[in-house]
């Protein structure tokens, strides 16, 4: 399923210290929810090139269906490919382990100093603009599949379902993942 970059190089360049202080640049550039993606596939893809952008879609979709968070997944996988396990352990070390420690002490500031109108302004700021590098990061992602119609389909499918629809993720997830299973199998076995 996934590959190293075209160059062959990823995993001979990708040292542990590379994908601990990679992650951990993405956790400290990133701003939330799946503001990581973004940061992400910046560094595997187009700075380390440790994978290339359909790998990088085909590791993202993988972690969207799985339980947790969506870039702790990356980590997991991207490490896994080119280290092991020992490089998935120092992907997710270095995307949790200062972060961590960062958002709990700002966290625990913002929530004394909720009353602030500056805090309430910079936050629905910071609000809009990861909503706007995740749309960009999305469409980053489709053009990999630009050649394929099939995803395209079910990319719009699954848009539809969870904009015009309101349907929660679940519901959609649920309702398109056995569909496209069983489309890619009806499509693989015509291909041998």
């Amino acid at each position: 399923m996934v590959r190293i970059a075209q160059d062959g190089l990823g995993a001979e360049r990708a040292s542990l210290r590379a994908l601990f202080n990679g992650f951990l640049k993405v956790a400290l550039c990133s701003v939330g929810g799946s503001g990581g993606i973004v940061f992400a596939r910046g560094l595997v893809v187009e700075q380390r090139r440790w994978i290339d952008d359909r790998d990088f879609a085909d590791i993202l979709s993988f972690c969207q269906f799985m339980p947790g968070p969506n870039i702790v997944g990356v980590a997991v996988c991207v490490g896994s490919r080119v280290r092991g396990p020992i490089g998935a352990l120092a992907g997710v070390a270095g995307f949790t382990l200062i972060p961590l420690t960062i958002s709990f002490s700002v966290g625990a500031w913002c929530l004394r100093n909720t009353d602030l109108g500056m805090l309430q302004g910079l936050l629905s700021s910071i609000s809009a603009a990861a909503s706007g590098l995740v749309i960009g990061t999305g469409l980053r992602l489709l053009a990999a599949h630009r050649d394929r119609p099939m995803s395209l389909s079910f990319a719009g499918l699954a848009f539809c379902g969870l904009v015009f629809t309101k349907l929660p993720l679940l519901a959609v997830l649920l309702a398109l993942a056995p569909l496209s299973f069983s489309i890619a199998a009806i499509f693989n076995r015509r291909a041998r």
